[in-house]
């Protein structure tokens, strides 16, 4: 299981071209031309319990639907969530204009089957919380119905190793229709999950999807005091540093399930923008006094680590910057002088 020590995290994604992807699960179902159209999640860590909360919404047609999602631990609850909390997040950082209102199953015989913790209905979503390994996972999700991408065995695997837990959320279209939903309404759900140890998964993004296929994601985190941030490779940047306006928490806190919200918090907005083939990593965040984020968080091994900083991914470039500065600045300061000494042996 990772470690850190408290963050909301969002995840929106808006998708491009025909082939789903989305932020927090990967895409599996039954033939058809139905498609995960677009996903925002909210994962809030505070005080030992996580908060997570995720809105998906499908278009075309065909009868099921549905993603596999990592979680952290095992929920206590799962509900319905807020009516606009996502929303209110997307808008604090694209406020809308002045004016507007805004698989080969290798499972050992202690894994192979996975177990069901709980099952739900919200709207037409049919909610599963899972545990098991990576092949038991994918094994309940063949045998129920979901037809799994060829690297969905390898990327559960990926998961399973931190967290054997997970949400197998499937959307049923027939009861859409006659809970009269349109095509591109969301569902939020929201999953309680007492937990020491919650992450921010991004890797799940790629599942499905061509090495090229670009994935573009915004990451929202709130926390207690300011993060340290851990990632790897190349595509994620920190785009906003600073405290929470009161303005945002206050709105958070209003809406439904929300009112656990504090009246002070660290705002982090970061952009994801990479080729699926190269997104091998998650996000490890710190906000313990003293202690760095756990490189097992990221996934991948620490030579691939990679701080994240306002100026980008990596190591920060200003004191390299500086130094090359001052030293530029002090060849020119000798050759003036060795110029002035040479002008006046010539005199």
């Amino acid at each position: 299981m990772v470690r850190l020590a408290g963050f909301v995290a969002v995840f929106a994604l808006a998708l491009a071209g025909t082939t789903p992807a989305w932020a927090c699960g990967g895409l599996v179902g039954e033939n058809g031309t139905i498609q995960l159209t677009r996903t925002t999640t909210l994962a809030a860590y505070h005080d030992g319990v996580e908060r997570y909360v995720t809105s998906f919404e499908f278009s075309g047609q065909g009868k099921e639907v549905g993603s596999i999602v990592p979680l952290p631990g095992v929920p206590s609850k799962v509900e319905r969530g807020g009516s606009w909390t996502l929303q209110r997040l997307e808008r604090e950082v694209a406020p809308p204009p002045s004016g507007k209102a805004a698989f080969a199953l290798r499972a050992s015989a202690a894994e192979d089957q996975a177990e069901v913790l709980q099952q739900t209905q919200i709207d037409a979503l049919d909610i599963t919380i899972l545990k098991g390994g990576g092949d038991a996972v994918g094994k309940w999700a063949v045998e129920h119905g979901f037809l799994l991408t060829p690297d969905a065995p390898e990327m559960l695997d990926f998961y399973s190793h931190r967290s054997p837990i997970f949400m197998a959320a499937r959307f049923n279209a027939e009861r859409a229709r006659t809970l009269q939903q349109n095509t591109g309404d969301g569902t939020p759900i929201m999953l309680t999950i007492p937990t020491p140890d919650p992450w921010v998964p991004l890797r799940i993004l790629s599942l499905g999807l061509d090495k090229a296929k670009p994935v573009n994601a915004d990451v929202f985190l709130l926390t207690d005091t300011q993060p340290k941030l851990l990632a790897g490779g190349t595509g994620l940047s920190l785009q906003r540093n600073e405290p929470a306006s009161s303005q945002l928490l206050s709105d958070l806190r209003s809406d439904k399930g929300m009112s656990w919200v504090p009246s002070s918090m660290w705002f982090t907005y970061l952009r994801l923008d990479v080729p699926a083939g190269q997104l091998s990593y998650d996000l490890a965040v710190s906000t313990r006094k003293g202690e760095v984020p756990n490189i097992a968080d990221t996934g991948i091994e620490a030579t691939e680590a990679r701080a994240i900083t306002l100026a980008a991914p990596g190591r920060a470039v200003w004191p390299f910057v500086a130094a090359g500065s001052a030293a530029l600045l002090t060849l020119l300061v000798f050759a003036v002088v060795a110029r002035r000494r040479r002008r006046g042996a010539e005199a």
